[in-house]
């Protein structure tokens, strides 16, 4: 009674194939014959799981989602429309859409995988199969993911570098973070800030870090005058 198709009007196609199944469970246990094959006596709740935990699994469907690195850090929920295979109350094959609600936690990584069980193609003689999203992250401008840190290239003048400077980063989240540099920047030099990386998906609460790499940027020509101030300064530092 609970798949009768006229119990399921909201998913008919699923209900009559499971009904279909259902039916076919009866014609066995009602048959005396048939029911030998069983090896009796057992009670039909034994046969029943018997009947169908033997039927094997139609493939599981794969499939790409892609996801901004915005996405992955908040949170979000898409809505995602598939086509799949059914068996009608006839057991023939039919083509169905539906649109699937798909739950994106902050901090998931490329390749989580995403079960919708049972929501794969439907082959006779099987159970249907199971639909996978697989999470993959596309290519941001500003920044790039390792693990649960973010990396970001800045560019800083040499004065800057050497005299200090005052940056505003714009976050995934929308925030303004101001980072002052006060050392020294030279080649290969970067910056750590602590908690402003992804979400840690399995301990929340928790971030990675956000790591400042800087691109020095070299005046292209010098005056005269500016390369003596330079000589001057910069000689009595270096001795």
């Amino acid at each position: 009674m609970k798949w009768h198709p006229d119990k399921n009007a909201v998913n008919t196609r699923e209900a009559e194939a499971k009904f279909k199944q259902i039916s076919e469970a009866y014609d066995v246990l009602s048959d005396s014959q048939k029911r030998q094959i069983y090896d009796f006596p057992r009670d039909a709740e034994d046969i029943f799981e018997e009947f169908f935990g033997g039927l094997r699994k139609a493939a599981v469907m794969e499939t790409k989602l892609p996801c901004s690195l915005e996405e992955l850090y908040k949170g979000s929920r898409r809505k995602m429309k598939i086509s799949r295979i059914v068996l009608d109350a006839s057991g023939k094959p039919a083509t169905v859409e539906e649109v699937l609600s798909i739950h994106i936690k902050p901090g998931w990584k490329k390749g989580t995988k995403i079960t919708f069980p049972e929501k794969g193609n439907h082959e006779a003689g099987a159970a249907p199969g199971d639909l996978i999203f697989i999470v993959d992250e596309k290519p941001h401008q500003v920044f790039k993911r390792d693990g649960n840190d973010l990396i970001i290239h800045l560019k800083i003048s040499l004065l800057g570098a050497l005299t200090g400077k005052t940056l505003k980063i714009s976050t995934l989240d929308g925030r303004d973070l101001t980072v002052s540099v006060s050392d020294i920047v030279k080649p290969g030099y970067e910056m750590m800030i602590q908690n402003e990386g992804m979400p840690i998906s399995k301990e929340p609460g928790k971030h990675g870090d956000l790591r400042i790499k800087f691109d020095i940027k070299f005046p292209s020509r010098l005056t005269a005058d500016q390369k003596s101030d330079l000589r001057r300064v910069l000689g009595r530092t270096t001795g």
